[in-house]
Parts: structure tokens; sequence; C-alpha cells
């Protein structure tokens, strides 16, 4: 299936889970009646009613503990943030309750609970609705933390998600709801593994990991690596940030000799931070040059569309480290 923008992908993966568990519900500011805040659950109401579709206030703390409730009790809640700058409100919910309490029962109370939502700089929002949370949740025991970036990602990985009997983080972005992406034969019907990183473009001189939108911006630079520089680029989309999947960076590196991190997070003990300590750790023999990240700069996000885009990674902030860590003339 050709051009399937990622919001479609999203809302057919419910509707599909919805469909085969009784159990699934969504819960969460406008998305019912107003179809989402991103038209991720356009027509959802219409077809499951809002006994399971069910539109709340303004209070993410009150719907989250709700839904973790009801995960303990056996039901499968889907929470949607309308942006995950506002799960700080229900942070207690999701790392005190829902990520220990499998822990702390011994074994006995599973927490099947997705928490979605848009996360990272959707570009002009300033900096209390531009924040990246990966490393954040990422950092919690007893959470899995995934970001798609494809149409096809956003539904193998959310219906695995749903039908996992822990809680998962799911990080969506903004930019990237109208991208359409190609949907393989077969993908609607897919699953993905919640622990799994893809290789989208082998490559020998430079190993380049990122997520979510920072997909986009290194397959790009890529290209241009390549075609301008002959620098050949290997680019791993991450997906899953916990558990981060390690032997495919180790391995990458191992055939390239040098890793460059990217991602809309922070640098201060951010998903970068990780990829840099696994190549120390575990491939630091096969190290030609120190490992690299490129990271929003240290600084809440800047409203001014100039400043702005002076914080955020980029194409161009992507070639210019590779052909450095390259040891190739701009």
């Amino acid at each position: 299936m050709s051009g399937v923008p990622v919001r479609l992908a999203i809302r057919d993966a419910i509707a599909e889970e919805m469909r085969r568990d009784q159990d699934v519900f969504l819960m969460g500011e406008e998305v019912g009646r107003y179809n989402g805040a991103y038209k991720a659950s356009q027509g959802l109401m219409d077809e499951f009613g809002a006994g399971r579709i069910i539109d709340t206030p303004i209070t993410e703390y009150g719907f989250s503990g709700i839904c973790v409730g009801a995960a303990f009790a056996g039901l499968r809640p889907i929470v949607e943030f309308m942006t995950f700058n506002f799960a700080m409100q229900a942070i207690d919910h999701i790392v005190n309750s829902a990520a220990k309490t499998l822990y702390m029962s011994g074994g006995e109370i599973n927490c099947p609970i997705v928490f979605r939502g848009p996360n990272g700089a959707p570009r002009n929002v300033a900096a209390q609705h531009s924040q990246c949370f990966a490393s954040w949740y990422a950092h919690c025991p007893g959470l899995k933390v995934v970001s798609p970036y494809t149409s096809f990602e956003a539904s193998a990985l959310l219906k695995a998600a749903i039908r996992d009997n822990n809680p998962v983080i799911f990080l969506e972005h903004e930019s990237l709801y109208g991208k359409k992406f190609d949907m393989p034969d077969g993908g609607a019907d897919s699953l993905l593994p919640l622990d799994k990183a893809i290789v989208m473009k082998e490559g020998s001189d430079i190993t380049i990991t990122a997520f979510s939108i920072s997909v986009d911006h290194a397959l790009c630079a890529s290209e241009v690596l390549r075609n301008q520089y002959g620098i050949s680029a290997e680019v791993i989309n991450l997906i899953s940030l916990r558990p981060i999947d390690k032997t495919t960076i180790v391995n990458s590196i191992k055939k390239t000799g040098r890793i460059l991190s990217v991602e809309e997070g922070w640098s201060v003990c951010g998903i970068g931070a990780e990829i840099m300590a696994i190549a120390v750790e575990h491939a630091f023999d096969y190290l030609d040059c120190e490992p690299t990240r490129i990271t929003s700069s240290d600084t809440p996000m800047p409203y001014a569309k100039t400043l702005e885009l002076l914080a955020l990674p980029s194409q161009s902030k992507i070639i210019e480290t590779a052909l450095a860590m390259c040891n190739c003339p701009k």
C-alpha cells in the first residue's frame, strides 16, 4: 500500500486491536468527538462508542490513574497524551505505579497499558511544548519505550505494544503524523518486536543512530555524504529505546569504526549518552575516532524560528559532524 500517513496507521492499528480484543479502550483529551487532536483516532467513537473511546477533562493525572487501575484489573488501556510535555502531570502513575507494580507484587500484578502521544519539537510551539522525554522514560526499569519513524513501524509497534503485558511508552512525533510512507504488502497484519533496531541503510564508513524524526535527517544526510563526498553511512533506526538493541549498534561499529548519535533530546543523560557508553564498553577496540553525538542545544527551546532551527539537530549538522569524523574536507 502506498502513501499511508502515520496518523492513519496509528488509527487503524488502534481500531484493529479494539476489534480483536474487547478489553482494549482509548482514553484521553479530545480522542472521541473531536477525533483526536491530531486526528489519530478519527472515526473510532463512531465505531466503538463512548464507552471505549473516552473523552476526558484536561487532567492527565486523573485519567492516567484511572487507566493504570484498569490495567491492574485486566483491561488494556491506551492513554493518549495531547503532548508528552503534559505527561509530567501523570509521571507518578507512570513510574511509581505502572512501571514498578509487577516487581513490587512479586510478579503477581501485570500492567498492560500503552501511554502514547507526540514527543519532541513539532516546530514553533516554544519551550513547554517542545521537549523530548525519551531518555526520561528509558531511564526507568519496568517500562518499555519505543519511538516509530515510518507508518509501518507505527502500526506494527503499536499493535505489539497493546498486546504486551507491560507498560509501554509509545513516543510519536507531531511532524511525522502527516508524512506518508509506503506500507509493505501484508504490513497491516504485522507486528514488530519491542526490542529491535532496524538498519535503514547499510554503510561502511560511519554509523549514524537516530530515532523518530531524527531518522529522517540521518537518511537525508547519508545521501549527501554518499553522493558529494563518497562517504558510506550506515543509518540505524533505534526504534526501541528501552530495551535498546546493543547488538545491532555494536555490530555496526565493528564494521564502520565510527559512531554518531542523533536525537532531539538534550545531551545530559540522554539517549546519545547511552549510545556513547555502549560504544566504549562493548566496541572500544574497533573505534577509529571518539564516539560523537548531536543533540538539541542545552537550553529550553526558543520560540523564534531562527533560534529554534539553531537549537535542533539537522541534516547540515549531521553532514558537518560526519565529515569531521571521517577526516574529510568540507
